[in-house]
């Protein structure tokens, strides 16, 4: 049986990929690829729905090397950045 931050990674892994391989390279997100996942992954956290310039600018924030893709490394510093303010959100509460 798998621990919770196992588990956590796994999902973390396989959402990534299943957004990333639907065109192009099947290790990176294009900016297709990448606004679907923020919209269906992220909808609640993230007002991309209504603001294309949002991924625009999520996208040249995350591409380190400006291939015009963000590939998993890149994907994980916007994942760590959200968890990173919502930990930092929610224990302001306490």
């Amino acid at each position: 049986m798998s621990s919770q931050l196992e588990t956590a990674m796994d999902s973390l892994i396989s959402v990534f990929h299943n957004y990333s391989g639907k065109e192009g390279d099947k290790y990176k997100l294009n900016k297709k690829e990448l606004k679907e996942l923020l919209q269906i992954e992220l909808g609640g956290l993230l007002e991309t729905r209504r603001d294309t310039e949002v991924v625009d600018k999520i996208m040249q924030d995350l591409d380190e090397n400006s291939d015009g893709e963000v590939d998993f490394q890149e994907f994980m510093v916007l994942v760590a950045a959200l968890t990173v303010a919502c930990n930092s959100f929610f224990s302001e509460g306490t």
